[in-house]
């Protein structure tokens, strides 16, 4: 098993993604003189330590799913790749806009101070939600499949005894927090569209785990909302 999932390539694959990250907030922004694009490499660098520790000790299964650098794989569903590219190719754009926007040709007036502060705070009991879920599902895979190899089962405890996708919940929140953190106005666009990707997927994805998931319909009846307790 640890042969499959080797820890010096998970590292690897970790440094990858976040000097990608540092590099698509930084480049367009043209200047290492940008404290709050620190501040959000900090806080993410920070939570992938943290995981990539715990996942490695206790679900390296887990971690090599969510290390993959593009969501695409060969059990997925066809809606669901063109969905997760359209997703993937307009998230590179919410990591580079902020740059070219507040920065390098300040297209926009920077969001005030206190408002990127809040947004800062926010990625840290997201961030702290994001582990907890992770903790709880196993098969928490980037793709929409059922994880027959390994048993896929429901899974009803932690934040999913409130929501069906709370995962979900957490990204969309972020999607608006780290542009909002930079300070991009017209960031915001690109979250607003991400936001409805995942909606449409949370959709189509429940629709698929009522199908071809055992004992998800029951789940369903039990816990009645999809990603906002009392609305949806």
């Amino acid at each position: 098993m640890m042969n499959k999932h080797n820890p010096l390539k998970i590292w690897l694959s970790f440094v990858l993604r976040m000097t990608l990250f540092a590099i698509a907030l930084m480049w367009p922004a043209g200047t290492w003189q940008w404290w709050e694009a620190w501040v959000l490499i900090g806080l993410w660098t920070l939570y992938g330590l943290v995981m990539t520790m715990y996942l490695l000790r206790n679900d390296p299964a887990l971690l090599s799913e969510r290390l993959k650098l593009v969501p695409l794989h060969k059990e997925q569903k066809a809606w669901d790749k063109a969905l997760m590219l359209l997703f993937f190719i307009s998230g590179i754009g919410l990591y580079l806009l902020p740059g070219f926007d507040v920065i390098r040709y300040e297209w926009s007036d920077p969001l005030p101070l206190w408002v990127r502060v809040i947004a800062m705070l926010i990625h840290i009991p997201c961030l702290v939600l994001l582990g907890w879920i992770m903790h709880e599902n196993t098969y928490l895979s980037q793709v929409v499949k059922i994880d027959k190899e390994r048993d896929h089962k429901v899974i009803t405890t932690g934040p999913y005894a409130v929501v069906r996708h709370p995962m979900y919940t957490v990204t969309i929140i972020l999607l608006f927090a780290v542009p909002v953190a930079l300070g991009s106005r017209f960031s915001l666009i690109i979250s607003l569209f991400l936001t409805v990707l995942l909606i449409v997927r949370t959709y189509l994805e429940d629709r698929t785990l009522h199908t071809e998931l055992v004992d998800y319909p029951e789940y369903a009846k039990q816990t009645i909302y999809r990603l906002i307790p009392g609305i949806w």
